[in-house]
C-alpha cells in the first residue's frame, strides 16, 4: 500500500507525504507542484502518470515533467505528443541487448558471465545475441514475429534458439 512505501522513507526524510491522486489538481497543489521544477509520474498506471504529467506541465507550469510509461508503443505516442517519458520495458530491453553484445548469457532470468570472446558490433540476424535481443523485446506472450512464427518467451525466460523449451 501507500502507507508502507513512506515507511520505507529514511528516517531523516525532510520532505512532507501527502496522500492522494496525482492526477488531481488539489492533491498537486498541496504536495507544492506550483513550486517544483521537476514532476516525475511513476504509478503502474500509464494513462495515469501521462494525466499526471499533463496536468503538472499545463496547468502548474512545472518546467521538466516525466512520466513512466510501461508500454513502448502508447511511450512512444505519448512522445510525439511532446511528454517526456520513460519506458522500463525499453530500459530493459536495451540491458539485455548490451549484455547479450558483451558475451552475457540471459537463461530463465539469470544472467550469467561470458564464456567466451565478447560478440563485437550489432548482433546479426540469426546470431544468439540477436535472437536474445529479439525475444526481450517481448513483453508479451504469442507476438507474431516478422517470418510468422510465434515466440512465446517472455523478458527473463529467454533461451538458446538450439535448445529445446
Amino acid at each position: 500500500s501507500d502507507q508502507r512505501a513512506f515507511l520505507k522513507l529514511p528516517a531523516k526524510f525532510g520532505g512532507a507525504s501527502v496522500r492522494g491522486s496525482g492526477t488531481d489538481e488539489a492533491v498537486l497543489r498541496e504536495a507544492g507542484a506550483g513550486m517544483t521544477d521537476l514532476l516525475m509520474a511513476l504509478t503502474e498506471g500509464d494513462n495515469r502518470n501521462a494525466l499526471a504529467a499533463q496536468i503538472g506541465k499545463h496547468l502548474f507550469g512545472i518546467p521538466r515533467v516525466i512520466a513512466k510509461i510501461n508500454d513502448p508503443v502508447r511511450a512512444e505516442a505519448y512522445r510525439s505528443l511532446g511528454l517526456e517519458t520513460i519506458c522500463r520495458t525499453v530500459i530493459l530491453s536495451d540491458a539485455l541487448v548490451l549484455a547479450a553484445l558483451e558475451g552475457a548469457e540471459a537463461t530463465d532470468g539469470e544472467v550469467l558471465p561470458p564464456t567466451a570472446e565478447p560478440i563485437q558490433g550489432a548482433p546479426t540476424p540469426g546470431s544468439r545475441a540477436h535472437a536474445i535481443a529479439r525475444a526481450a523485446a517481448r513483453e508479451e506472450e504469442g507476438v507474431e514475429l516478422e517470418n510468422g512464427e510465434p515466440e512465446t518467451a517472455r523478458v527473463g525466460t529467454v533461451r538458446d534458439p538450439g535448445q529445446e523449451a
